[in-house]
Order: C-alpha cells, then sequence, then structure tokens
C-alpha cells in the first residue's frame, strides 16, 4: 500500500522548537506595552496573546490602533526574531540529530506571523546552525487556515504509511490536526498553552503532552528509534 517504509515528523515552530513568548515580551517592551507572564499568556484566547490579556488590554488596544501603529509592531515582532529569537533547550541538537538520521523525513509546518515568515524562520534557525534547507519539507500555513491539508500533503508527497508519521505542536489544534492528518501527535504544553488548557478545556490526552522542550525530545527520540541525546 504504501511504497517507502520510511518515517516522517513535522514541528511547529512558535510555542514549540521556538521560544516565542519571549520574543513577543520583547517586542511588546519595545513599544511601552506589557505583555503578562507565561502562565496568564497560556490561558488566554489567540487574540490576547498578542494584545496582552485582560488586564493590560485596554491600553495595548489604544496602542496598536490603527493600521500603521500594527504594521511598526509587526516589523518590531520581526526584526526580535531575526536577530534574537532562541530555540527552546535541547531543540536545535534534536533536529540536528533527526535530519542526519536516514530514513527519516522531517520538516516544519508553521504559522509564524512576521513579515516574510520563511526568512524570518531562515535566520532564526541558521544562528541555531541548522539550514532551513535541510529539511525535507517547509511550509507555511496563513492565520485562519488549517494545518491539516500540509500535513497530509507532505505525508502523501513521499508516500509514508501514516502509522510512521508524528507531529509535534504546542496548541490543541495542532492534537486535531495531528489526528485528522492519520498522524501521532507529540504536544508541548511549554508554549502557547498549558496542560491544564490543554487537559481540562480541549481533553488533549495527557499521554500524549511533554511539560518541557526535554521530553518533548525524550520522547522523540524514543519513538523514532534513536539513541538518547547526550
Amino acid at each position: 500500500m504504501y511504497r517507502s517504509s520510511e518515517r516522517l515528523i513535522s514541528f511547529d515552530v512558535d510555542g514549540t522548537i521556538l521560544d516565542a513568548y519571549s520574543a513577543i515580551v520583547d517586542t511588546f517592551s519595545r513599544h511601552g506595552m506589557e505583555l503578562g507572564d507565561l502562565e496568564r499568556f497560556q490561558k488566554r484566547h489567540n487574540l490576547f496573546k498578542y494584545l496582552g490579556g485582560i488586564k493590560e488590554f485596554p491600553f495595548n488596544l489604544r496602542k496598536q490602533l490603527g493600521k500603521r501603529s500594527r504594521k511598526n509592531i509587526l516589523s518590531t515582532l520581526t526584526d526580535v526574531y531575526r536577530e534574537d529569537a532562541k530555540l527552546y533547550p535541547g531543540m536545535a541538537e534534536l533536529i540536528r540529530t533527526l535530519v542526519a538520521t536516514p530514513g527519516i523525513r522531517v520538516g516544519l509546518v508553521t504559522r509564524n506571523i512576521t513579515n516574510e515568515p520563511m526568512l524570518t524562520i531562515r535566520k532564526v534557525l541558521s544562528r541555531h546552525d541548522i539550514d532551513l534547507d535541510g529539511f525535507d519539507f517547509a511550509v507555511h500555513v496563513p492565520l485562519g487556515e488549517e494545518k491539516i491539508t500540509a500535513l497530509r500533503s507532505a505525508r502523501k508527497s513521499f508516500e509514508i504509511n501514516p502509522a510512521r508519521s508524528y507531529t509535534c505542536g504546542d496548541e490543541h489544534k495542532d492534537f486535531t490536526s495531528a489526528i485528522a492528518s492519520g498522524m501521532h501527535p507529540f504536544i508541548g504544553s511549554y508554549g502557547f498553552e498549558d496542560y491544564a488548557r490543554l487537559t481540562k478545556k480541549f481533553k488533549v490526552p495527557e499521554d500524549v503532552i511533554s511539560r518541557t522542550p526535554e521530553d518533548l525530545s525524550r520522547r522523540v527520540l524514543h519513538a523514532l528509534d534513536i539513541g538518547q541525546m547526550k
């Protein structure tokens, strides 16, 4: 049924391999705004993630009114990402290990919202000694669109069995996209949504959740039968 015996793994970027929260905090600070702490950030609706929480919202909304202000903030966010954003601990090593392992297709499916997002991601990865061109696929999915099509298309393009396919994310939508694509989900609760929100509000099984980047890395390596990172 499937011509390939390879395996495939896809990574979300923001909040899964990249510390997006710190980049957004820095961006807001440069515009005289406060985002709030990580715990509250993880509990907000997506809109509030970028405008600040309920407490900060009125002030932030006034600061962001008008197309010009929003463009300035987006420009700053782009600069912060490209110059300072960091991958979570262990993620660069994990990715380099996977890319170098024969028989595993490695890709990115992201909703990064900076200007020219794939260029932004290329610059971030380059600062961590990772070449974007080394991935087997890299897809940007616009906000408002589902990742399902991109994930399924990547898997089908390599003719890989869904049972040998994995995807890593940090939000409940990443979990549902993985299931709908026939792929096994690895979900981190250290990014845009916390453990309680994932399990209690969205019923994501705790069995697929990693509370730290290091734990997610260990789970991925174990699932793919790769020796643990040193």
